[in-house]
């Protein structure tokens, strides 16, 4: 019980809260299935490893604390699933094996393709679940904790302990718990597919004049989330001539026009959840973003409650570029945003003289020298945004924008001057516009729903979607991309689907 110790023991209060709510998954699993029935999917990655480490924890605590019939700490009756690849990293290959000897995995080994070698393990074996080490970063989408299998592939259920864990949730399990990983994070690889895909992670790099040979911190060390993935390499066809190449996205300042940014906007407020005031901020922050070439991924409402916002605030910052956040600031008891983005990030709020001198300005004898809790501020990670139109400056924190907004015209302002200082820092990336199509048809959905499928599949690079204002009004179709001339092929080739005149344009933007 070394893993449940070390968490119990933990300071970290956020891991805790994400180890029991996995803990719960597993036991939830380990009581609808038999130990027969289940299975564990391991490849050797971070991820994996945390989950290896999860369910030894959950069996044991599932089989009431008590050790199984021989006992012992390396006795795990979980089968385990690895998918033997010969482009996988011989360091992986060598970890994996390793930690089925130190934990007595009973390992099922896949040397044909996962689909067939998986179809083959289920036949023989009366296994109905799954454990998998998905996280919601994961290219892999759309999943819950427990999900069916994806059509075409044999039926079982695939459960996720881990889907909103983050990489920092994930480091911080495996260096509290102080197990072992593969050595290959402690080269500065952060995210591991293939050898053809796979580099080190060029934020990690570390300068030595004195040594021509490059050097990595360990992954554990890489400050954001959500470059994880940056160093996952182009694959070029053999021949091309080409060498592999990467980016780690934000921190180049030439951006591909192409290139794809989600952000995400929180609004706090219980009066948006009781229906006593309407959110207008989100829809608006929608636009402005479009306009400059980025993806709005989600807008969520949250209570005015210090965990509910830091929860949100962890979840939405890992898994988007930016996020905005607003309602909840000010000196009121319900005003709870910056307390919950300081405990997002594992940080104090503590007082900022600059933001005092900035409050002092605008409200004067409200603003006791003594104590002032509106200028508490989450310490470490606040960036005070400063702009001549501006009373007050807005707050950045790592990647959330905290806006103090309440209407359209201070959102209007606001978001003007973050346009403005993007001119001269990487605050706000200002990419190629998205352009819209809108046509409308009288057409049913019934007539219309084939031909806008396979229009979905010959244009994949094109976001489009349908939607109509009335029940029975005419079905409109959003056609939206940065590439114009695609935009038109995807227009003419749903016109030759239809019968013509079936669909006609009302603008275009």
């Amino acid at each position: 019980m070394e893993i449940d110790k070390a968490i119990r023991e933990s300071d970290d209060r956020w891991l805790k809260t994400k180890y029991n709510k996995a803990i719960y998954v597993i036991q939830r699993a380990l009581a609808l299935y038999s130990i027969e029935e289940v299975a564990f999917s391991f490849n050797g990655g971070k991820d994996s490893t945390v989950l290896l480490h999860l369910l030894r924890a959950g069996y044991f605590l599932h089989k009431g604390g008590q050790n199984c019939a021989n006992g012992g700490p390396s006795d795990f009756p979980i089968r385990t699933i690895y998918f033997e690849s010969s482009s996988a990293f011989p360091e992986i290959n060598s970890f994996t094996y390793d930690a089925a000897a130190n934990y007595g995995l009973q390992m099922d080994i896949i040397r044909t393709d996962f689909k067939s070698g998986l179809e083959a393990l289920l036949k023989a074996n009366p296994i109905r679940a799954i454990f998998l080490g998905v996280r919601i970063g994961d290219p892999t989408v759309g999943q819950e904790q427990f999900s069916p299998s994806s059509v075409g592939w044999p039926p079982f259920m695939r459960v996720n302990p881990i889907l909103d864990w983050s990489y920092r949730d994930v480091w911080a399990f495996l260096l509290a718990c102080k197990v072992q990983y593969c050595s290959l994070y402690d080269q500065g690889y952060t995210s591991i597919g293939s050898i053809h895909d796979t580099v080190p992670n060029a934020l990690l790099s570390v300068s030595n004049s004195l040594s021509s040979e490059e050097k990595f911190r360990p992954a554990y060390l890489l400050s954001d989330g959500r470059l994880e993935r940056a160093g996952r390499v182009n694959k070029f066809s053999s021949g091309s001539g080409h060498s592999p190449s990467f980016s780690n996205g934000l921190i180049s300042a030439d951006l591909h026009k192409n290139s794809l940014l989600t952000a995400s906007a929180i609004a706090v407020g219980d009066e948006i959840l009781l229906g006593i005031v309407e959110d207008q901020l989100g829809p608006l922050l929608c636009k402005k973003l479009h306009s400059i070439g980025w993806s709005m991924s989600q807008t969520v409402v949250v209570r005015n409650d210090v965990d509910s916002v830091a929860e949100e605030v962890e979840r939405k910052s890992s898994t988007n570029d930016l996020v905005f956040i607003y309602g909840g600031i000010g000196p009121l008891h319900s005003d709870l945003t910056l307390a919950g983005v300081a405990k997002a990030f594992g940080v104090r709020l503590a007082p900022d003289e600059e933001f005092e001198e900035y409050l002092r300005s605008v409200i004067g004898d409200y603003c006791p020298s003594d104590r002032n809790e509106m200028a508490l501020l989450p310490e470490g990670i606040t960036e005070l945004l400063h702009h001549e139109k501006l009373a007050v400056p807005l707050i950045k924190c790592k990647n959330i924008i905290v806006l103090t907004a309440t209407n359209f015209m201070e959102l209007e302002t606001q978001w003007d001057c973050l346009i403005e200082l993007t001119r001269s820092s990487d605050i706000l990336a200002v990419m190629e516009p998205y352009v819209s199509r809108l046509l409308k048809t009288d057409l049913s959905d019934v007539a219309t729903a084939k031909p806008l499928s396979k229009l979905c599949l010959e244009f994949p690079d094109l976001h489009i979607s349908c939607y109509r204002q009335t029940r029975y009004g005419p079905l409109i179709v959003n056609i939206r991309g940065r590439d114009e001339a695609r935009i038109e092929a995807a227009v003419e080739a749903l016109s030759k689907k239809l019968h013509p005149g079936a669909f006609s344009e009302i603008n275009s933007s």
